[in-house]
């Protein structure tokens, strides 16, 4: 691939350009750029010229690449990772899932080489760590909590199952370049140790240096010691450390300009199958009325999408409502609609949402990456400004096109039980 040359179109002061596999993944990095005292900007695909303010500070480009083809990930990462160029990015940072998840194929591995090649980057760290949510990295093998992530549910994930602990391992077989370890005892180390460990690495031919990270001190660290590299991956964590070193050199007056978010009836829309999000649509029940899309009694896509507008109708003026297609990975892999099934409540919701709007609501809470991006794509929004956090990488946002809406993107695993009925209750 030919290198584009790094040009910029805007005079603001972009510390850190951020392209993020899918939309759920974007509002966690987003938050954690916001949270370190970044202006940010959250765009769903590259961002529309004109869209980004002249005092933003973080552009993240949230994408839906995790499980999409090869070759259509790749490009579409291209295209976002040459506009934040264009847009006067200083550095790239690849945001993939604490949880790593992807298949032996890719898509973090194809990506990755490819956002080195266009950008001539010889080595890059990569750190999935996440130690405020239980994500730690030792001797290059992923723990979620005190179990290896081959122990954990993601184990049993239904398109990116992950069998294998040993990132090493697993990211060799997705890139035919050299994979090497950072050791925690470099990380402890400190910055010098890992900048000269990293400078070491690439003078062998490593092209991935896999970093050893189990607390936020380590990721400090390391967003030190490679503050020389011009991309980095990883997942929040080390974004928000990144950042943390960014705004230390940034001139900025420490002014904040999101605008009040809207108010208004809010409504809750959940197709994460993860044992969190089914915690939490559980409390949302037991608060407020709430409508199951169920294959198993309506099994075709028309009939689910008007059982879902005819009971909104029904509840429309009322106080906020769930309308959920949430189910354990059992029932969710014996669904009647079969293969297409994921796809298809992702569709039916994201139309209950364009019809929920059209009634007024305009609080929107998703909980799933995948419903997300189906839900931002139906309504038409392409930008964001985000707000403060409800939880810990799940925060407020204010859209900055289509209609005018407070929106909470949720990942699967993320958030305390009581989330969905705390973010719906507020913002009034």
């Amino acid at each position: 691939m030919s290198r584009v040359p790094e040009r910029a179109e805007a005079s603001g002061r972009v510390a850190l350009g951020c392209v993020a596999d899918d939309y759920t993944g974007g509002t966690d990095v987003a938050a954690a750029l916001r949270r370190a005292g970044l202006r940010t900007v959250l765009s769903f695909g590259p961002p529309v010229p004109g869209t980004v303010p002249p005092s933003c500070e973080a552009i993240v480009v949230a994408l839906k690449t995790r499980t999409a083809p090869v070759g259509e990930a790749v490009a579409r990462t291209l295209d976002a990772r040459r506009r934040l160029a264009e847009l006067g990015a200083a550095r790239l940072y690849f945001k993939y899932c604490s949880t790593f998840d992807s298949t032996d194929e890719g898509n973090i591995g194809p990506v990755a080489d490819a956002i080195l090649d266009d950008a001539g980057v010889p080595l890059t760290v990569v750190c999935p760590a996440a130690p405020e949510h239980g994500r730690t990295v030792y001797q290059g093998h992923l723990f979620v909590r005190d179990r290896l992530l081959s122990e954990s549910s993601m184990k049993d994930h239904p398109l990116t199952p992950m069998t294998d602990p040993d990132l090493v391992r697993v990211l060799g077989r997705q890139t035919p370049h050299p994979v090497g370890l950072l050791p925690h005892a470099t990380v402890r180390d400190g910055a010098a140790a890992v900048r000269d460990a990293l400078d070491a690495l690439r003078r062998q031919g490593v092209r991935y240096a896999v970093a050893d990270a189990v607390s936020d001190g380590d990721l400090a660290v390391l967003a030190a010691g490679s503050a020389h590299l011009p991309v980095v991956t990883g997942a929040a964590g080390l974004a928000g450390a990144i950042a943390a070193v960014s705004r230390d050199k940034t001139d900025t007056d420490g002014t904040d300009d999101t605008a009040a978010l809207p108010t208004g009836p809010g409504i809750v829309l959940a197709g994460s199958c993860s044992q969190t999000t089914l915690a939490q649509v559980e409390a949302a029940r037991a608060a407020m009325p709430s409508y199951r899309v169920d294959p198993a009694r309506t099994p075709d896509r028309d009939g689910l999408i008007a059982g879902a507008r005819a009971w909104l109708d029904a509840h429309a003026g009322g106080g906020p409502v769930m309308v959920y297609s949430s189910a354990d990975a059992a029932e969710r892999a014996d669904s009647p609609l079969g293969p297409a099934a994921g796809a298809i409540l992702e569709d039916v919701l994201a139309r209950a949402a364009e019809h929920a709007v059209g009634l007024g609501y305009r609080r929107i809470v998703v909980a799933g990456g995948e419903t997300s991006g189906a839900v931002l794509d139906r309504l038409g929004v392409r930008s964001v400004v985000v707000a403060e956090e409800e939880d810990r990488g799940v925060p407020w946002c204010r859209s900055t096109g289509g209609p005018e809406l407070a929106l909470l993107l949720k990942s699967g695993n993320f958030g305390r039980e009581d989330l969905l009925v705390r973010a719906i209750g507020g913002h009034r």
